[in-house]
């Protein structure tokens, strides 16, 4: 996987492909919440819950802590 900077739908898209993009960023956000390390680091990154796009450091972070898609 290349890390970069993703739009948040298509970082979802990644790790679920057979579903609407809406769909998909619920079921990714869904797993980073449930992952307590995951959002520490990503807090610690500066990553907004808002932003549109995962900075490479965030999708480095979701790669280490969920693995890749």
């Amino acid at each position: 996987m290349i890390i970069k900077s993703y739009p948040k739908s298509e970082l979802a898209l990644l790790y679920f492909p057979d579903s609407d993009p809406h769909v998909a960023l619920n079921h990714l956000n869904s797993w980073i919440k449930r992952c307590q390390p995951l959002l520490e680091a990503l807090a610690g990154c500066y990553q907004s819950r808002h932003a549109k796009y995962f900075s490479p450091q965030a999708v480095r972070l979701i790669v280490k802590y969920l693995g890749e898609p």
